[in-house]
């Protein structure tokens, strides 16, 4: 089973009824989503419920997964697609605080990282839904745009446009709590 590196190659395998391989994608994939996840909930344990659930609809739908865009990014769509559905059955959309942005742990070391990180979470949580969506995707998951459009299911420019915006109010936040000048590219 570990000879199968090709996914296109393990989901023939998985549709030709070979379950096992789909173990395969769950371990290759988990730790990206989960860090996704994790931004949308605060409860580490309703963030793994939602990665099951996400996980069960990829394995039920696999049959109609087309190839148009990856696997990966077909997957993260399901997976912020199933977090979305959750929170709004709970109607947490309407607070903004019970949105968690998590951050990579390299940003964590230091004092002046921790400060830096609290302004920064701050600034991505005031971010209207889509653009802050962008920002995580294009910047803590490091997606290009043309994954983040496939992802958000919307042209690759409006991508492009939501993440613009909002480094456009990122930086004017930092300006305007006179927070030190940071480097963020503008596209």
């Amino acid at each position: 089973m570990m000879g199968c590196r090709d996914e296109g190659e393990i989901i023939r395998r998985i549709l030709n009824g070979d379950t096992r391989f789909f173990t395969v994608l769950v371990k290759k994939y988990e730790r990206s989503l989960m860090r996704v996840l994790s931004r949308y909930f605060r409860d580490p344990e309703m963030a793994r419920d939602v990665l099951q659930e996400a996980y069960l609809k990829a394995y039920l739908y696999l049959p109609n997964f087309e190839g148009r865009s990856s696997f990966k990014n077909w997957l993260f769509r399901i997976a912020v697609n199933t977090a979305k559905n959750k929170l709004r059955s709970f109607r947490l959309f309407d607070s903004i605080e019970d949105t968690v942005i998590g951050v990579p742990s390299f940003i964590e070391r230091g004092i002046f990282h921790n400060q830096l990180l609290d302004y920064l979470k701050t600034a991505v949580e005031n971010l209207p839904l889509k653009q802050k969506q962008t920002v995580e995707l294009r910047v803590f998951e490091e997606l290009s745009f043309k994954e983040v459009a496939e992802i958000m299911e919307c042209p690759y420019d409006t991508a492009k446009a939501n993440y613009r915006h909002a480094v456009m109010k990122i930086r004017d936040f930092f300006s305007k709590n006179e927070i030190y000048e940071v480097e963020l590219e503008v596209v």
